[in-house]
């Protein structure tokens, strides 16, 4: 075996949330081009569709599942469709996410626990029903966000809450999975990457934390899928438990 073999993901299974558009289509495709197999996840099951047919032109299955992450009954149905049509569930991307920006004297309850719902609670039962099926070897990878080290001039506390809730949540399910079930659980904390999200910001917003970046750019998605790859496949083996910041410097500042 290279060192390049070392992450491939041929034979293996994959499920992807928040599947549908932005990061998690790039997710689905290049785990695609690395071997796997994918679940693609989503609310909006019609715009599934488009990220199937990435992974079918990659040469892999796919199957799409209507799935809603705050619904504990929707991540079962998720892994339980992805054990029926590949029998097995191999690595997790824990991707989809929402987020808001109210200020935190305005912010309504249903608005704050709508996003702790979906960021954190979901991946939680993402990760539970998968870590009932998931063999030795297998692999999970939350995304969390660089909003959940550091901030940056928006009001976002249900959000930043939501994804240093996630790195906690990582290291704890590391801690119970790694050494007893031999499943490898880590973290993505993402920059500023092209998504729905950067796509809703205030004008001018992207361009004023450049000086933060050390880059001095915003990040290309395949750079942040890179990262996946190392994280979910044989690369990685000996890595669980961490955050990796793919931030172009940005925690520097």
């Amino acid at each position: 075996m290279t060192i390049l073999d070392k992450f491939r993901l041929d034979g293996r299974t994959a499920i992807v949330t928040g599947a549908s558009s932005g990061l998690g289509t790039v997710f689905a495709r290049t785990l695609a081009e690395a071997g796997a197999d994918v679940a693609l996840g989503a609310r909006r099951e019609e715009r599934l569709a488009d990220t199937r047919k990435l992974v079918e032109e990659a040469g892999r299955r796919a199957i799409t599942v209507r799935t809603d992450v705050s619904r504990p009954e929707d991540c079962k149905a998720l892994v339980d469709a992805c054990m029926q049509e590949f029998g097995a569930v191999d690595v997790l991307v824990n991707n989809a996410g929402i987020g808001t920006a109210y200020p935190a004297t305005r912010e309504t309850a249903e608005q704050f626990r709508s996003v702790i719902d979906v960021n954190l609670n979901g991946c939680y039962w993402m990760a539970q029903a998968c870590g009932r099926v998931m063999r030795p070897g297998s692999s999970i990878i939350n995304i969390s966000s660089v909003l959940g080290l550091t901030t940056a001039g928006l009001p976002q506390a249900a959000y930043a809450a939501s994804k240093a809730g996630l790195i906690g949540l990582t290291r704890d399910l590391a801690q119970q999975w790694t050494g007893r079930k031999g499943i490898r659980v880590n973290a993505l904390a993402p920059g500023f990457f092209a998504s729905e999200m950067t796509d809703a910001y205030p004008e001018g917003y992207l361009d004023a934390q450049m000086p933060r970046v050390l880059v001095g750019r915003p990040g290309d998605p395949d750079e942040l899928a890179a990262a996946l790859i190392f994280l979910a496949s044989d690369a990685g083996g000996y890595v669980t438990g961490t955050t990796l910041p793919v931030e172009g410097g940005m925690l520097t500042s």
